[in-house]
């Protein structure tokens, strides 16, 4: 399949008082045409930085994105001018932010934060464009969006203000979305609503989408490649059918012996993760699991495991014996 997005060896840091954070640290990983990848792993793995790395928002000087190659179509957004970037932000790569209320401009009608989009990406005029801001408002499922597209952010609840952001995304029919927790805010019924529309919208205009989360429901139902994260290295990845069905890293074993699951008795203690992941400004020099896995040796500790092949297309950074895991 065609690669769109080609991210190799991500290096973001961030400077602070404490030391040198390495957010990101040799991420790589790609997302293929009209594909659905997932990326997820606890709060402070770096996925959202990794995000925000694509797009070359990371706020500098505090945060530096050190090296690496972000491939999208064969050019690498790393090299490319501030005006080029700004032509790809919103345009052909667009980003959906996990807390809708922030990200949406309080003072600014949706109709202008609609517009905008599209009178700068897509040179519509104003007529054209207000006309074509109702018409997104009615695809994501507003109701009556000719009356609301005139209002403001704090007059819609939060699900409709994610499908207001999914508009916005949609705006330029970009190449890539990718969706950065975006169903955080919301209660499980409007959560379902707001993946059913991007799978939706991915169907119908041939998107690829990069969905970050924590919900590995989520990502059995709509992601069909998974890259599994801890403390700014990816561990495992793989097709996702692949990676529930034979885990082969042991923290993607026990991230997913932590879901509750309805198949088991209610007297099934659910397993956690002992331990807390390392301090990214100390990082250990060996696996980064290391103090937190079961199944660690002396090796674990000295050395740092890359990713190696076990099954076709099924990667993971372990020396443990891949068939004795479970």
């Amino acid at each position: 399949m065609e690669k769109i997005l080609d991210v190799k060896e991500l290096r973001t840091n961030f400077y602070t008082d404490e030391g040198v954070v390495k957010a990101v640290d040799g991420l790589s990983y790609h997302i293929n045409k009209g594909e659905c990848v997932g990326l997820v792993g606890e709060s402070g793995c770096g996925k959202s930085v990794s995000a925000m790395s694509i797009l070359r928002l990371i706020p500098y000087p505090l945060g530096v994105i050190e090296g690496g190659e972000i491939l999208f179509k064969g050019e690498d957004l790393l090299e490319v001018s501030e005006e080029r970037i700004r032509e790809v932000r919103g345009d052909r790569i667009s980003m959906i932010f996990q807390e809708p209320s922030t990200s949406l401009n309080p003072v600014l009608s949706i109709q202008r934060q609609l517009t905008e989009t599209l009178e700068l990406h897509r040179g519509m005029k104003s007529k054209e464009a207000k006309a074509e801001s109702v018409r997104l408002l009615d695809v994501v499922g507003i109701p009556d969006a000719e009356r609301r597209v005139k209002d403001y952010p704090h007059q819609f609840s939060g699900g409709m203000q994610q499908r207001i952001m999914i508009a916005i995304a949609l705006s330029c029919n970009p190449d890539v979305i990718i969706a950065d927790e975006p169903t955080t805010a919301l209660d499980v019924t409007v959560q379902a609503q707001i993946l059913e529309l991007i799978a939706e919208m991915r169907e119908r205009l041939g998107t690829a989408v990069l969905i970050i989360t924590h919900n590995l429901g989520v990502v059995a139902r709509y992601v069909e490649r998974l890259n599994v994260m801890y403390a700014g290295s990816l561990v495992e990845t793989g097709p996702t059918d692949e990676i529930y069905a034979n885990p082969k890293h042991p923290y993607t074993i026990g991230l997913l012996r932590s879901v509750p699951r309805l198949d088991q008795p209610r007297t099934e203690v659910t397993e956690v993760i002992e331990g807390m992941p390392p301090n990214l400004a100390h990082l250990p020099a060996g696996c980064r699991f290391a103090e937190r896995c079961s199944f660690v040796m002396d090796q674990c500790r000295e050395e740092k495991p890359v990713l190696a092949e076990v099954s076709e297309g099924h990667f993971r950074a372990c020396f443990y014996d891949a068939d004795k895991l479970i």
